[in-house]
């Protein structure tokens, strides 16, 4: 899989009102990204995550920062503690935090201080059905979305979920920020399809990073 428009400048494609696609904004940090991703994974390993309802989620999913979301058979939430290791999440790398600030910036959302970084694996199959955040507290905080690896098909819709949908290709590099008007708009990933990519093999690799307090 060769990402053909690798070495263009990063430009902007807005999506709705409140959110924009950064294309390319994370390929010059994408290494040290994937690095610490793999860092990350041997303290709190990746794993799928059972929904209340007893699904077994297709994407592999750890956390890094002062929380992690996860799930429980009461429901979703926040905690500062992994379920898995019963230790602290590990903390968010610093280029993590670096990417977060620039791209909000760059998106006009300045001031946004993540306290928690949810990081998915998708294999060939995995998806993200349609669904909003708002796990979190503070809604008046964007989310910033950070693709790597094999593209996908991002949906966007609207306040429900019947409304009509945007599908576009995210690729390797790609940001999406949402904040504002379209915070809570339903948004899901269409399951990954076959593909190499030199960075990441078989795999699409997403860090969300998110204000939740």
């Amino acid at each position: 899989m060769l990402d053909l428009f690798a070495d263009e400048a990063p430009w902007q494609e807005p999506l709705a009102e409140g959110a924009v696609i950064l294309r390319r904004f994370a390929c010059a940090d994408a290494r040290q990204l994937l690095g610490q991703i793999s860092l990350l994974a041997d303290r709190s390993p990746f794993r799928q995550m059972v929904t209340p309802g007893g699904y077994t989620m297709s994407v592999a999913m750890t956390n890094c920062g002062d929380v992690g979301w996860t799930t429980d058979s009461h429901g979703y939430l926040y905690s500062p503690i992994d379920p898995l290791t019963s230790q602290p999440w590990p903390a968010m790398p610093t280029i993590f935090r670096e990417l977060s600030d620039a791209a909000s910036k760059a998106a006009g959302y300045p001031g946004f201080a993540p306290d928690a970084c949810l990081i998915n694996r998708y294999a060939v199959g995995a998806k993200l059905s349609l669904h909003q955040d708002k796990d979190e507290l503070n809604l008046q905080q964007p989310i910033v979305s950070v693709s790597l690896g094999l593209p996908a098909v991002f949906q966007f819709g609207g306040l429900k979920r019947n409304d009509p949908l945007k599908r576009v290709m995210l690729e390797h590099g790609d940001v999406v920020v949402w904040g504002g008007a379209s915070r809570l708009f339903y948004h899901g990933i269409l399951p990954l399809k076959t593909g190499q990519h030199s960075a990441t093999g078989e795999f699409r690799y997403n860090i969300t990073f998110r204000h939740t307090r």
